[in-house]
């Protein structure tokens, strides 16, 4: 940790990372080349970047898809953990990863040791992906959310959910003839 301890103040105080606050679009804050331009992004971009930047100096944090967001794992040698909070690089508790849990999902939602597994670099990119495409068709950009959404199905083509999505998409492009095959 005591590595990762030197890192925090360099990628969010001297190189000035921070949340999407004041960002417009969410799209925006979803763009790797716009975050990195910006030093604004969402919590799965900002902790894509901090994933490549871990990689790169060979420490040891990790992804987990939480059910709320992206957030981080660090775990000592020794067997200690710390979960990261990417938007701030905050320490996250047991506490904190309820209280988003029952606020996010239902008020009698429990934190399971699942929940903080290690994530594999293509469930962060379905992440990063699946976000992206909500917010491409929360925006009316339909053909960016299509070509999302084609990627997405690339990971998983008999995805239910996804073919409901895309076809949704087809019907706001008004390609119903396509929409209704999905």
């Amino acid at each position: 940790m005591s590595n990762w301890k030197n890192c925090w103040p360099l990628f969010y105080g001297e190189w000035g990372f921070t949340d999407s606050r004041g960002v417009y679009r969410l799209s925006d804050a979803l763009w790797l080349d716009k975050v990195l331009k910006k030093r604004q992004g969402s919590a799965v971009s900002l902790g894509a970047i901090l994933l490549w930047i871990a990689n790169r100096l060979d420490l040891p944090l990790v992804p987990v898809i939480f059910p709320t967001q992206l957030i981080l794992r660090i775990e000592s040698l020794e067997g200690e953990m710390w979960l990261i909070n990417p938007f701030n690089g905050e320490t996250l508790d047991e506490h904190t990863l309820e209280v988003w849990l029952k606020g996010n999902i239902s008020p009698v939602a429990e934190l399971f040791n699942e929940d903080l597994d290690e994530a594999d670099n293509a469930e962060v990119i379905r992440k990063l992906l699946d976000t992206l495409k909500s917010s491409l068709m929360e925006e009316r950009q339909m053909e960016l959310a299509l070509r999302v959404s084609e990627a997405l199905l690339q990971f998983n083509p008999e995805d239910p959910y996804e073919i409901r999505d895309r076809g949704l998409i087809y019907a706001q492009l008004e390609c119903e003839h396509v929409a209704l095959t999905d």
